[in-house]
């Protein structure tokens, strides 16, 4: 329950302070009640092949990602495939490499796994994210649509493959 609740907290946090200026306060609060509520988040959580880390900074929670493969992947993709549903840093934890920590635990994981790419959806006016994925080496490979509420938006599917 702790995980649960610390997992909402630096879920909401994050996403809301990554989107909120760029989306209208209904669409932003839809989002946010069905994506961190307390079930959904308990749901995500025991989930088996979705994994989630958290990162610190100075002894306080900084960001998390969310991993996930198999069928818990929110796009179909083969076997070889591993997905970065979520990864997030609160803003004033940014700039310090904590993202990168996290892409390289996810490196881990999938080298561990024998899978042969990473993948993940960012939406494309996330401009500071799709820069620091085009750095680790991703590229773009096709779209797929969010919804932020009734709001259809574009997410770029960018890919990475594993040597």
């Amino acid at each position: 329950m702790e995980d649960s609740r610390k997992l909402q907290e630096i879920g909401y946090e994050t996403f809301k302070e990554t989107f909120e200026d760029q989306n209208s306060p209904e669409n932003m609060k839809a989002y946010l009640e069905e994506a961190f509520n307390i079930k959904q988040v308990e749901n995500e959580l025991s989930n088996p092949l979705s994994t989630f880390f958290f990162v610190s900074f100075n002894e306080e929670i900084a960001g998390y990602v969310k991993v996930n493969t198999g069928d818990a992947q929110s796009e179909e993709m083969d076997d070889d495939s591993l997905e970065i549903e979520r990864i997030y840093i609160i803003n004033k934890f940014q700039k310090h490499g904590l993202g990168k920590y996290l892409f390289n635990k996810v490196m881990d994981i999938a080298m561990d796994q024998n899978k042969s790419k990473i993948w993940l959806g960012v939406w494309e006016k996330n401009k500071n994210a799709i820069s620091f994925y085009k750095r680790l080496g991703f590229v773009q490979t096709g779209t797929h649509s969010f919804f932020m509420g009734n709001e259809e938006q574009i997410d770029l599917i960018m890919v990475r493959r594993l040597q």
